[in-house]
């Protein structure tokens, strides 16, 4: 199974995390009509993260809106042993599904779970975390996130040191892999993810904490091809 073709490159992943949620069809239209394709939505289990956030029933309500608009539903699980929710959230409709090493002791295990259940597999990496952790599972994973913040939170600030981070991991990771990151993007450092060879950048207060969502998207979507 290859990303190539299923996860779009080159562009922005706007995260719900930031959405205003009493208006999250709204929100979701917004960008999806400024050319969005990648909805990114993070999981959080109050255990592997301090936060609470959302489950399968959002990812489900989301569904037909985003597959209808060709747009796929990355769903990045920070969770406590997240191959026990694999099933659930492959059925409400995620499209990735992105675990961290961290999070199990059998990574491999759940990476090869989530591939059977006919979703595209990610790994995560914590800013703390050895970018090596990937190397075990790199032939079998089709996206691979690095998380440019410590994860739990939205408005957090770029961590300098995830650019190298991004270098050796695309040097590390097969071609077709998609890379992708999370966490204080915005048209400050995006430049420097991109040319540490980032694929998709996850966006999500500089998108939808802006006082025009869609506009942010389309100014950040520009530079995430620039060269």
């Amino acid at each position: 199974m290859s990303a190539e073709g299923r996860i779009p490159v080159g562009t922005i992943a706007p995260s719900l995390l930031s959405a205003d949620f009493a208006r999250l069809e709204q929100q979701v239209l917004t960008v999806m009509d400024a050319g969005a394709r990648v909805m990114h939505v993070d999981v959080m289990d109050g255990h592997f993260v301090p936060p609470i956030t959302i489950g399968p029933l959002i990812v489900e309500s989301l569904r037909e809106i985003v597959h209808e608009r060709g747009g796929i539903l990355d769903c990045h699980l920070m969770v406590e042993r997240p191959e026990r929710h694999i099933e659930a959230f492959a059925k409400a409709g995620a499209d990735v599904l992105t675990i961290h090493p961290e999070a199990t002791p059998h990574i491999h295990y759940a990476l090869k779970m989530i591939r059977e259940a006919g979703v595209a597999a990610g790994i995560s990496v914590n800013p703390g975390t050895p970018v090596e952790a990937v190397e075990p599972v790199a032939g079998i994973i089709d996206l691979c996130l690095v998380m440019s913040v410590n994860p739990g939170w939205g408005g957090q600030k770029y961590i300098p040191s995830s650019t190298g981070r991004l270098a050796r991991l695309r040097a590390l990771i097969p071609p077709e892999v998609v890379l992708q990151v999370d966490g204080g993007i915005s048209l400050d450092t995006i430049d420097e993810a991109r040319d540490a060879g980032t694929d998709l950048f996850v966006a999500g207060s500089s998108v939808f904490g802006a006082d025009d969502p869609a506009a942010a998207y389309t100014a950040l979507a520009t530079r995430a091809t620039s060269h």
